[in-house]
C-alpha cells in the first residue's frame, strides 16, 4: 500500500487508462496533494490524468531536458519548454 495523498481522485475499477497515470505518478515519488485538512487552501497540484497524458509529458521531458518528475506536474507538455 501506497500514501497517494489526500486530493487522489480514485479512477474507476476497470479504467486501466486512469490506473497507469497514478502508477506513473506514484513511482515517479509524487503524492496527489496541495489542499489543507479543510480543502480551503490551496488548490491541488496538478497531475496527468490518463496514460496518454502521461506519455505526452515525459516526450516533451525528454526533449526539453527536463526531469521526468518535475515535467509529471506541469498542466500541458508545452509547459516543459518554458
Amino acid at each position: 500500500m501506497v500514501d497517494a495523498g489526500p486530493d487522489l481522485a480514485v479512477p474507476p475499477r476497470r479504467d486501466a487508462r486512469r490506473w497507469r497515470a497514478v502508477e506513473a505518478v506514484l513511482a515517479a515519488g509524487l503524492r496527489y496533494d496541495g489542499r489543507d485538512g479543510c480543502g480551503c487552501g490551496k488548490d491541488p497540484k496538478p497531475r496527468p490524468r490518463t496514460s496518454a497524458q502521461v506519455r505526452r509529458l515525459l516526450r516533451a521531458a525528454d526533449r526539453a531536458g527536463v526531469a521526468r518528475d518535475r515535467a509529471l506536474t506541469l498542466e500541458d507538455a508545452s509547459d516543459a519548454y518554458r
